[in-house]
């Protein structure tokens, strides 16, 4: 299964469309997993109607609507893997244990909130993977989302896509 991470797109207040080349990334994919903040339902739509699977959540930017429509905390079994979404996971110090404890019946967890991409490994072997936000850079050189595939219970071609800049 090819796989679209992404999470923080902050629609329309960082950005007034999501990138081209996150948008093909949707056809390609046989699951998008959005980590939260999308801000505007809209976004969550455009999603639903282009992916064949949107897996999300809601973040702390996110409002009654989105929050009536999504979970804190979303899972799924994707290619053998047992997949969990999350928006926020707090400080990167001890993020691994933390994560390890609050999940420990999960082989990879999605999270987003930082807008910084991360990918490590916990004891016990959590992956933990945020794409990093395709919209709002912060104080990263690019913006960023990620795709992979998962298949027979392993992850492989996990690869962080750097947008070109937004004039």
């Amino acid at each position: 299964m090819r796989l679209l991470l992404t999470a923080d797109t902050h629609l329309p207040k960082r950005a007034k469309v999501l990138p081209d080349p996150l948008l093909a990334e949707i056809a390609r994919a046989d699951a998008v997993l959005h980590a939260g903040d999308w801000v505007d339902a809209a976004t969550l739509d455009l999603l639903e109607a282009r992916a064949r699977r949107v897996i999300g959540v809601y973040g702390n930017n996110d409002g009654p609507e989105l929050r009536a429509r999504l979970p804190e905390v979303a899972r799924a079994e994707l290619g053998g893997l047992r997949f969990g979404v999350v928006h926020e996971t707090g400080a990167a110090q001890g993020r691994e244990r933390r994560c390890a404890e609050r999940f420990p019946d999960l082989d990879v967890l999605v999270f987003g909130h930082s807008h910084i991409p991360w990918d490590t490994v916990a004891p016990g072997g959590l992956r933990l993977l945020n794409p990093g936000s395709p919209t709002d850079r912060r104080r990263q050189p690019y913006c960023t989302y990620l795709t992979l595939t998962a298949a027979d219970g392993r992850l492989s071609d996990v690869e962080l896509h750097r947008l070109p800049s937004r004039r």
